[in-house]
């Protein structure tokens, strides 16, 4: 496994980062708890949830209880012990309502307090190494956010801090209020990367470097569509509906081309997808979100892939990028 520091912090974590979305509302306890003690085999120490995770999506059939019940299945997994939680550099998210009364929800200093000690009491811990921010909240002034979060840090409850779904201008206002505080701030910033969707090229990842703050992209291979999809297709592996389905008839021909080319490096195009972000600047660790063993085993393949600069603009071609603002839109 290789290792990197999580944004300008001395936090080490593993180049991939397990995603647990899936834990509860498609995949069973036990093979969760089966994939994170893989994903400590290969050296993976970064996991990913969110308090509201394990909520069944609409028309879903699914064996999830409801909001919060992924990270049960985490605590329980830390349970066993065995060094499970020592392991492991936890990031965990609060924003999204966890039921309908008021102050359920988002950033307030009330709602920080009041999400932060259920998801310790449901992961079985009594600190967050990465508490963040699903969300930005526009309703509630940073000054109250970072009060809410300072009096965490000193208890001892939560080490760093990051984002998630924040513009580069969101970033630049966190950091400097936090500055005004005295306080670290953003150690990292979630956001979906991948190669179809290069949006904080422009100027989410311009501030996050700037402000020293580590990408840790989510969907990389953008729901699955940059793993192979069309060739799954055909062999009658996949079937495509909604936004899926749209999406690959508006960039069938990009996809094709990438699946050639993936084929030409001799690699898997779910390989290529993951290997193409490790390559990106800023990048602390792209989340893979297994439902089975073998989608794990997948995707540590990427981080034998090199990519060299022929081959990162070749993709460039097929997917094009964006420059940094405003030259991307002006002179």
């Amino acid at each position: 496994m290789q290792y990197t520091h999580l944004g300008r912090s001395g936090l080490s974590v593993s180049r991939l980062c397990l995603g647990t979305m899936n834990f509860g509302p498609l995949t069973s306890e036990a093979d969760s708890h089966a994939i994170m003690d893989a994903a400590h085999e290969y050296g993976i120490n970064f996991f990913d949830t969110a308090n509201a995770y394990g909520l069944r999506s609409a028309g879903v059939s699914g064996l999830g209880e409801g909001r919060g019940s992924t990270e049960s299945i985490i605590g329980r997994w830390f349970a066993q012990g065995g060094g499970r939680r020592e392991k492991t550099v936890l990031a965990t998210k609060l924003y999204g309502n966890m039921s309908d009364w008021p102050n359920d929800g988002k950033l307030s200093a009330l709602n920080i307090r009041r999400a932060l000690d259920a998801s310790l009491t449901r992961l079985q811990t009594d600190y967050i190494d990465l508490y963040q921010f699903h969300h930005v909240d526009r309703d509630t002034p940073w000054d109250e956010i970072w009060q809410a979060i300072d009096v965490a840090v000193t208890a001892g409850k939560i080490l760093y801090v990051g984002s998630s779904n924040f513009a580069g201008w969101h970033i630049a206002q966190a950091q400097e209020a936090a500055a005004r505080h005295q306080l670290t701030g953003l150690s990292s910033e979630q956001s979906i990367y991948n190669l179809l969707v290069r949006d904080i090229e422009l100027e989410v990842i311009p501030a996050a470097q700037e402000y020293g703050v580590g990408i840790i992209p989510w969907s990389p291979l953008h729901s699955g569509l940059l793993g192979g999809v069309l060739r799954k297709e055909r062999a009658g592996r996949r079937r495509l509906e909604g936004r899926a389905a749209e999406t690959v008839a508006a960039k069938r021909a990009s996809i094709e081309a990438y699946e050639d080319f993936a084929a030409e490096l001799g690699h898997a195009p779910g390989d290529v997808a993951l290997a193409w972000l490790l390559h990106q600047p800023a990048v602390t660790a792209p989340i893979i979100g297994p439902r089975i063993r073998e989608q794990l085993d997948d995707a540590v393949r990427s981080l034998d892939v090199h990519l060299d600069e022929k081959a990162l603009a070749r993709l460039d071609e097929i997917f094009p990028g964006y420059k940094t603002a405003p030259e991307q839109y002006a002179w």
